[in-house]
């Protein structure tokens, strides 16, 4: 549809269109005022259509539609302006046009739905492997011009795939990943009285139709790798691992509860592989739960894991620091008792003494002469006053130099 816009008003123009030649078409106009001090009066609608046939009209103060149909296909304008009721010839206060568009073959077009269960899930133009896909064609017949028609539809999935139906739908499964191009051909048959001769005759329309369906692997699985415990202002890695084609759209979550993410409502991520790790710190000790959300084309796989986050304890590596500690005063503890142990032993200590005395000396000389007298002759007493003198006088020399030995 177009919106022209004037000082004033605002007329707003919109057609159903298009339509098959034949067939009938609506056009409405709707006017309004930007202003509201603007005094309402009545006003008048005037329409240009030609060459399509007028078949209706209606009109009330600020709307109007006219019903129109076309013999031959083409596109055609239809305008329409407005001026006041009592003043046909003053200047439009607004006016506006729009395109129809006419056709001689069916109108209409194909859907794509995936299925599980018993529910269509999404729409769109993408599907996953080994699941059922809903493939549907909509007829656009807003004046029922086809009512009392039937229907052949000719399915054409390609690949040699064919399928000739008289419903307006088909279920179709495929395994391999790929892209494909569906094709139909709906044929429509139905009798009406000739014009000419006012026979009865069978008329017939056809229309070809072509959409393109893209084939993803399914999100089969999602495996969460990590601990399921950890302690406040700890940080939890987790990895997780999905059975499913890339791209994919990562959703997760961790709440108190486990809940099912709908929306934006999370930490959306698009990842390229099959692998994503996520790190999170809680500032709080209890009960959590991870909530995860995999998207693949039109399949979405959901999963949970609790989290059991515990108050924080004795760290690691104070515990090593009391244990190095420990181990040292144990260690000064043994040196302490090795050493005190050795200073209370006693050096033992073995002092020769001598008697240097003038009597001994004299008895000493008294002795070997009387010796020497008694058992030996004059050479040997010679020989022993003289060691004799010799040792007494290393004994004097002894007296001024002592020498002691000990013995530890």
């Amino acid at each position: 549809f177009l919106l022209i816009f004037t000082e004033e008003y605002d007329l707003e123009i919109t057609n159903n269109g298009p339509i098959t030649t034949g067939a009938q078409a609506t056009v409405r106009a709707s006017l309004s005022m930007k202003n509201d001090s603007i005094t309402s009066n009545l006003y008048h609608f005037n329409w240009i259509y030609a060459p399509l046939i007028l078949t209706g009209k209606s009109e009330q103060q600020f709307h109007s539609q006219v019903n129109v149909t076309g013999e031959f296909p083409g596109a055609f304008p239809v305008s329409v302006w407005v001026t006041h009721r009592n003043c046909w010839l003053c200047r439009p206060v607004a006016r506006n046009v729009t395109i129809l568009h006419v056709t001689e073959f069916i109108t209409g077009n194909l859907t794509i739905a995936q299925i599980e269960g018993s529910a269509l899930i999404k729409q769109g133009l993408s599907s996953s492997t080994d699941t059922v896909t809903h493939v549907s064609f909509c007829l656009h017949d807003p004046s029922d011009y086809f009512k009392s028609a039937s229907f052949v539809y000719n399915w054409d999935f390609g690949e040699g795939m064919y399928q000739i139906t008289k419903e307006p739908f088909v279920y179709y499964n495929h395994s391999a990943m790929g892209n494909r191009t569906v094709h139909l051909k709906v044929i429509a048959e139905w009798e009406q009285t000739g014009s000419i001769i006012h026979e009865r005759e069978t008329v017939q329309k056809t229309g070809d139709f072509t959409t393109a369906l893209e084939l993803l692997d399914a999100v089969k699985s999602i495996n969460v790798v990590g601990s399921r415990e950890t302690h406040v202002m700890e940080n939890l890695s987790l990895s997780l691992h999905i059975n499913g084609s890339p791209p994919l759209a990562l959703c997760w979550l961790i709440k108190a509860e486990c809940i099912p993410l709908e929306g934006e409502k999370c930490h959306l991520v698009v990842i390229s592989g099959s692998h994503y790790n996520l790190s999170h710190r809680f500032g709080a000790a209890g009960q959590y739960c991870l909530s995860v959300r995999v998207q693949s084309g039109v399949t979405t796989l959901q999963t949970y894991r609790e989290i059991q986050v515990r108050p924080t304890g004795m760290q690691p590596a104070f515990f090593i620091l009391l244990c190095i500690a420990l181990l040292l005063v144990v260690l000064g503890l043994v040196l302490y008792t090795t050493l005190r142990s050795n200073t209370q032993q006693k050096d033992l200590v073995e002092v020769a003494d001598f008697d240097f005395s003038p009597l001994s000396d004299k008895n000493l000389s008294s002795a070997s002469e009387s010796s020497c007298s008694q058992g030996c002759c004059r050479s040997c007493c010679l020989g022993s006053s003289q060691e004799t003198a010799r040792e007494s006088h290393e004994l004097l020399l002894s007296f001024y130099k002592p020498v002691k030995t000990y013995t530890v």
